[in-house]
């Protein structure tokens, strides 16, 4: 019996399989896998899904009312004219004598279907007729599938195998309630929006999402709660920006709901803070804060200027010869002067006093 040959793989295989052993280390070399690659077959994720599920706005048929006005005096024309041939008039035409009659069709079911057929496109075409208000398109479906867009305004007439949803496009703004959020230091805040915003393509408004205006809102309290924990609500120190910058707030919010609603066909053009409050839990001890921080603040400007005042009046001294001082001197008439400021401090101008 034979014993089975191995099977030596070629020199450059071998040396390139040895090098690879060699530099992995033995703990990891079981644990070692090739990541997987993707399957031929199945089509790679699309970033933008929620824009391409959607289907893009279109112009949706329709025809002008009065080509439906038209159609409704035509059918009744001819329903009288066939209800005439059959003399069922009660008032008798006058017809001239040297012109010939008409033969009587009688009241037979060729009278009866034509009548059938005319009622039912007169009921066809009324059931078409609808107006279109400015600021408000209708949006057109056919068993579940979008058919277009009418944007047009004035009577109009759409078929009535289209089912109709109207969606309001004027330019509208809504203000929220009071959003809970936490600041970059993690004090809780509540914060007020007024956002101005429109519906810029109505497929994607009606199909894309399930509440376009819904889902604004909750795409607002999201952005909200993003954009607020990014800046402290007040700094004390003066040293970082607050939220207290609205500008800055407003673009920073103005361009993330911008970003988060374009799927759903919605433009925002504004989102400005109209309230920033802390919560009602934590509101006294940060008022008490701001107030401590503020009275601060006015201590310093006022020894600045008290400093700055001794320091001009002893350089004056010094300039102008009126005495000198050596250095225990001088130190004296500072400590002096800038006790008497701050215990007599300057009385408001007069144009800054309150009437």
């Amino acid at each position: 019996m034979t014993p089975p040959v191995p099977s030596i793989p070629p020199p450059g295989v071998a040396a390139a399989t040895a090098a690879t052993a060699a530099s992995v280390p033995s703990d990891a070399a079981d644990t070692l896998r090739l990541p997987a690659a993707h399957p031929p077959g199945d089509p790679e994720p699309d970033p933008d899904c929620a824009e391409a599920a959607a289907p893009a706005e279109r112009q949706g048929p329709c025809l002008p009312g009065w080509a439906a006005v038209l159609s409704l005096v035509a059918a009744a024309g001819a329903a009288g004219w066939l209800v005439g041939q059959a003399g069922l008039l009660p008032i008798t035409p006058v017809w001239p004598d040297e012109l010939p009659r008409p033969p009587r069709t009688g009241t037979g079911p060729g009278l009866w279907s034509g009548l059938g057929v005319l009622a039912a496109v007169a009921v066809f075409v009324l059931c078409g007729l609808t107006r279109s208000r400015a600021g408000s398109v209708w949006v057109l479906t056919r068993c579940g599938a979008y058919r277009g867009t009418v944007r047009r305004t004035g009577l109009l007439w759409i078929s009535p195998l289209l089912r109709r949803r109207r969606l309001d496009v004027t330019l509208r703004h809504w203000r929220s309630r009071p959003v809970d959020a936490v600041d970059a230091h993690g004090t809780p805040i509540q914060v007020t929006l007024l956002v101005v915003w429109r519906v810029r393509d109505s497929a994607r408004a009606a199909f894309a999402v399930h509440d376009h205006r819904r889902f604004l809102r909750e795409t607002v309290e999201a952005a909200l709660a993003r954009a607020v924990s990014r800046h402290p609500a007040d700094d004390f120190r003066g040293q970082s920006p607050t939220l207290r910058d609205c500008d800055r707030l407003a673009d920073e919010l103005r361009r993330l709901i911008a970003d988060a609603v374009r799927p759903a066909g919605l433009e925002v053009f504004s989102a400005t803070p109209v309230r920033i409050d802390y919560a009602p839990d934590v509101a006294p001890v940060m008022r008490r804060a701001r107030i401590a921080a503020l009275d601060a603040r006015q201590r310093k400007a006022v020894l600045d200027d008290a400093l700055a005042a001794v320091a001009e009046a002893v350089r004056g001294i010094s300039e102008r010869g009126l005495a000198d001082l050596d250095d225990y001197e001088r130190k004296a008439l500072v400590r002096d002067l800038t006790v008497s400021l701050l215990s007599h401090p300057a009385p408001p101008a007069a144009g800054a006093r309150l009437n």
